[in-house]
């Protein structure tokens, strides 16, 4: 037997699991944004400390410094992250030679390095 009048479309059913699909796929989508938000700040904290520790290199290089063997810290705030720098000086077996070590930590979590950067230094000539 034929129905002639009944209309097509969704069930109930359907439209319920449709809307179970969309609303987990929005909450994924919700959860990915905030993830990259999160993740950009990193990334934004990282590449500032990579400034700070490169800017004290930096110095040293264009100083013709041969620093002190040892270690000493010191502020080193990028735009409007307030960081601190600790450089550590190592002898090498080379006597001309001077590996530096310059770290970066965020003040409001100094046990958290945020990156380490490492330079030898080469004695000059005098």
């Amino acid at each position: 037997m034929r129905f002639p009048n009944r209309q097509r479309g969704f069930t109930l059913l359907e439209v319920l699991v449709a809307l179970v699909i969309v609303g987990t796929a929005l909450g994924a989508g919700l959860r990915a944004v905030g993830s990259l938000s999160a993740n950009g700040s990193s990334l934004r904290a990282s590449m500032m400390a990579t400034w700070s520790a490169e800017n004290r290199l930096v110095q040293i290089r264009l100083g013709k410094e041969f620093p002190d063997i040892g270690k000493h810290g010191f502020d080193c705030p990028q735009g409007d992250l307030h960081l601190v720098c600790q450089e550590e000086v190592f002898a090498s077996p080379n006597p001309r030679l001077r590996r530096v070590e310059v770290s970066v930590y965020d003040i409001e979590n100094p046990n958290r390095r945020i990156v380490k950067l490492v330079q030898l230094v080469l004695k000059p000539w005098r």
